[in-house]
């Protein structure tokens, strides 16, 4: 779990790890400022409520000194009429606070949230490769939940109290002067130990979310593999991991509510003791005859105001630390920047597409994997139109070579070419766009067929769909689902076989149409019917196409041009089937020992090289 967030280690100290706890919270701003319209409706609503509220003593101390006097009787009913329309301006000031503030608050949060998946978009593997989906997940859910439920109500909350305290400070001082110089010599001590207990809040916060992310990434892992947990009669155990991740979530929570206590009560205490202590001092003017008792009552509300507002502050100071965790967390996925990019002025990919291919002296190794060269001085070419089938050991680099095309990395040395461009300097998405991708495990989404299909040309219309999915061989299946082309799939298309996700893949990447098709094993997997039927449409689909094919079958790698076996990152032997057999080396044990079951009884006779043993 740790691993996961070493991803994003880098990008940590940009989002102010270790600044004050607020300070995480910074990268929610360029958020808000694009609503200055609803932040302007939010600071007059506040300002309205704040005026309305702070005017309310001031009223209570004439009533107090000339209300209840005879010659006081005549404005007693103006009095309360005044209030009156006073609170009427209260409520509807803070309805319109609320509105503009909550609003404002979901806004910027579902802003954030998608910006934060953008940004995942566009992140290279070697991001992935360090993280775990859950966790990132997590990231998503619920951090992006606690920053929109504390943006929104308690920023709210903050601002009314913010703008209540520093009115209702300026309104003690125009009272009395020598009773404000208590209250404000009080605020030190109460704001001091805030700001101290507040930075521990939001470190335990972020603990806290880290381990809820632990859990979360766990539960997505083992809800994926349900079906092999279930098979090998891991369920209980899988259950007390969970329990346990879950109770180490629920440890780091409980420290973080118990500092956040801790931190309410230190300040209560605190703020309730400076107006008993106001209030015992005013009594004493009051009985000296040097102060009022309208004016005593005037004052002692607008420290209750005051107090009340700063008690406020110190809970939702409290709630803004434990979501400076959270946004911390998001801040970090918006601050990494993603290895693989397309260059500021690209290089114009050749039109039309020819597809030609070359490695030239390539060497790579895996971020993660720095010890093991994966590619070790690989050079070939492949001509526009060619099918070259890459063959060898598991590890020996053949996947590789895909992954440097796709340029989910780019090489250590060395340089990937096509149509004699260097990959680094092409546009990516135009890159993309002219290499096709059948993985050895397809990947199908929960939505539709249709929606599946169309993954390849978003564009492309209801009637080419099904003319992919004719030319895959897909489309007598999908016909006799439910609801045809409208069935949906499930989850990772659990509902169909393998082959059947096979070809929704092979159709998918017929309606793509690139000019470079990368085969990963399509047929691995498969039994013989699936095979037959997947086989067929791969061979309507590398009809005029430049092909890249990883296999271990027989009847794919005949049907290539060209076969290039790796071994140790490096090609080890380049030629036909043929040929390769005759030389007896690398390529024909592993024929022996992984093309047995496809070889019939004429092709043995053919092969002059080392019987094959029979299954």
């Amino acid at each position: 779990m740790a691993r996961a967030r070493e991803g994003m280690s880098g990008a940590a100290d940009a989002t102010g790890r270790g600044k004050a706890p607020l300070g995480a919270l910074r990268p929610l701003v360029p958020f808000a400022a694009r609503y200055r319209g609803r932040i302007l409706a939010a600071l007059i609503s506040l300002i309205a409520a704040s005026g309305a509220t702070l005017v309310v003593p001031v009223a209570i101390r004439r009533v107090i000194d000339h209300g209840f006097s005879p010659e006081g009787q005549v404005f007693i009913n103006s009095y309360f009429l005044a209030l009156l329309g006073v609170v009427a301006v209260l409520a509807v000031s803070s309805a319109g606070r609320y509105y503009s503030v909550v609003t404002l608050g979901e806004r910027v949060v579902a802003d954030l949230r998608s910006a934060v998946f953008a940004r995942l978009t566009s992140l290279d593997p070697t991001f992935f490769d360090k993280s775990q989906s859950g966790e990132i997940v997590s990231r998503l859910t619920a951090d992006a939940t606690q920053v929109k439920a504390v943006f929104g109500v308690s920023i709210s909350i903050l601002l009314r109290n913010l703008f209540l305290f520093v009115g209702a400070v300026v309104m003690m001082v125009w009272t009395s002067p020598g009773l404000s110089i208590l209250v404000l010599a009080a605020i030190p001590l109460i704001v001091f130990p805030l700001i101290v207990s507040g930075r521990g809040v939001r470190r335990r916060s972020r603990a806290a979310q880290d381990r809820l992310a632990d859990a979360s990434a766990y539960a997505a892992e083992a809800v994926g593999a349900i079906r092999t947990m279930q098979a090998f009669g891991m369920g209980r155990t899988t259950a007390e991991r969970f329990a346990a991740a879950s109770e180490n979530a629920y440890g780091a929570a409980r420290a973080s509510i118990t500092a956040r206590a801790l931190l309410t009560g230190v300040a209560i205490f605190l703020i309730s003791a400076s107006v008993v202590g106001v209030m015992w001092y005013g009594a004493k003017g009051v009985l000296a005859g040097t102060t009022s008792a309208g004016q005593l009552s005037q004052f002692v509300l607008y420290a209750v105001f005051g107090a009340s507002a700063l008690g406020q502050l110190s809970e939702v100071y409290g709630e803004l630390a434990q979501a400076a965790g959270a946004a911390e967390r998001l801040g970090e996925i918006l601050a990494t920047e993603p290895v693989i990019q397309s260059p500021k002025t690209p290089t114009p990919l050749p039109s039309p597409a020819r597809g030609a291919l070359s490695f030239e002296n390539v060497r790579f190794r895996y971020p993660t994997r720095p010890e093991h060269a994966a590619l070790d001085g690989v050079s070939l070419t492949v001509a526009p139109g060619e099918r070259v089938a890459l063959v060898g050991p598991s590890g020996a680099g053949k996947t590789t070579v895909l992954q440097l095309l796709l340029r989910f990395y780019d090489p250590d040395e060395g340089a990937v070419r096509l149509d004699g461009v260097r990959l680094p300097e092409a546009d990516l998405d135009a890159l993309r766009a002219r290499l096709s991708l059948v993985p050895q495990d397809p990947v199908v989404f929960s939505g539709t067929v249709t929606e599946n299909i169309r993954y390849g040309r978003p564009e492309a219309s209801d009637a080419q769909i099904e003319e992919a999915a004719r030319l895959a061989n897909a489309d007598g299946f999908v016909r006799a689902l439910p609801q045809g082309y409208a069935t949906l799939l499930g989850e990772r298309g659990t509902t169909l076989s393998g082959g059947q996700r096979q070809r929704i893949a092979i159709a998918r990447a017929i309606l793509k149409d690139a000019p470079v098709l990368l085969l990963d094993e399509a047929t691995s997997a498969l039994d013989a019917e699936s095979e037959r039927a997947v086989q067929t449409a791969l061979d309507r689909l590398m009809q005029g196409r430049t092909t890249l094919v990883i296999a271990h079958r027989l009847a794919t790698i005949r049907a290539a041009d060209r076969i290039l076996v790796f071994d140790g990152g490096r090609i080890v032997e380049e030629g036909t089937h043929e040929s390769l057999l005759a030389e007896g080396r690398l390529y024909a044990q592993l024929a022996s020992l992984q093309f047995t079951d496809a070889f019939d009884e004429s092709a043995r006779a053919r092969d002059p090289g080392p019987k094959v043993a029979a299954e």
